[in-house]
């Protein structure tokens, strides 16, 4: 990169005490009571608001219970109950295929490595990140969801374009014990302030130092692109 690692760790580190003081009390915004629903609540949000998610999940977990029910369940009805969520016969097929997994070669139980939960289909780095977090209490890595990916790069501390390569930039220089909250901070300011088409810089708690900004640069690092 182009940047020194101490310079990215002094940004990243400044931005964490900002966001921080701004959300003291960050969380995951998707509807949860166990593993299972945690696991496929983030396999639904791929592309799609948790809002919306949360409404189809509010019916779903009704519907279907242990990971049998989701293995023994027909796909194309399946696809029928989340049929408002993007992508939602891929997404069907996975929930599927990942809990006939789960029942075969994991007692019925999420498992709780990187390595088993990747194994699953449908389920990167993202998602399982998200699970050993708020279904195991376990921190792997961070989770780079489109705020995190969008948001880190306006900020400069990541150059990477890739999900995986923006990770391990936001690993290197963002301690250990922020790195699930660095997500949700990232995120809830992304909804509030850091919108991908139209920032509130003027509004703005990182405005003054972000390489980004559209009071003080032309152009948006996010995407290469002129303000």
């Amino acid at each position: 990169m182009g940047d020194s690692l101490d310079s990215r760790e002094a940004q990243a580190e400044e931005v964490i005490d900002r966001l921080e003081a701004e959300y003291p009390e960050p969380e995951i915004s998707l509807n949860f009571s166990n593993r299972l629903e945690l696991l496929i609540a983030v396999v639904l949000s791929a592309q799609c608001t948790d809002e919306r998610v949360n409404k189809v999940t509010a019916d779903l977990f009704e519907k279907y219970d242990g990971p049998e029910d989701y293995a023994n369940a027909d796909v194309e009805e399946l696809a029928e109950d989340i049929n408002s969520i993007t992508y939602y016969n891929n997404k069907a097929g996975y929930i599927h295929d990942a809990c006939e997994t789960i029942v075969a070669e994991h007692d019925g139980e999420v498992p709780d490595t990187m390595s088993e939960l990747t194994d699953l289909p449908g389920v990167g780095r993202k998602t399982a990140n998200v699970v050993l977090q708020h279904g195991h209490d376990i921190t792997e890595g961070i989770v780079v969801d489109t705020h995190v990916q969008r948001i880190s790069r306006r900020l400069g501390i990541t150059e990477e374009k890739r999900p995986e390569k923006i990770e391990q930039d936001l690993m290197d220089v963002v301690p250990r014990e922020h790195w699930q909250n660095f997500t949700h901070w990232l995120i809830s300011h992304g909804r509030d302030t850091c919108t991908a088409r139209n920032p509130d810089c003027s509004d703005c708690v990182l405005e003054d130092i972000c390489p980004s900004s559209k009071l003080d640069h032309d152009v948006d690092l996010a995407d290469g692109s002129e303000w």
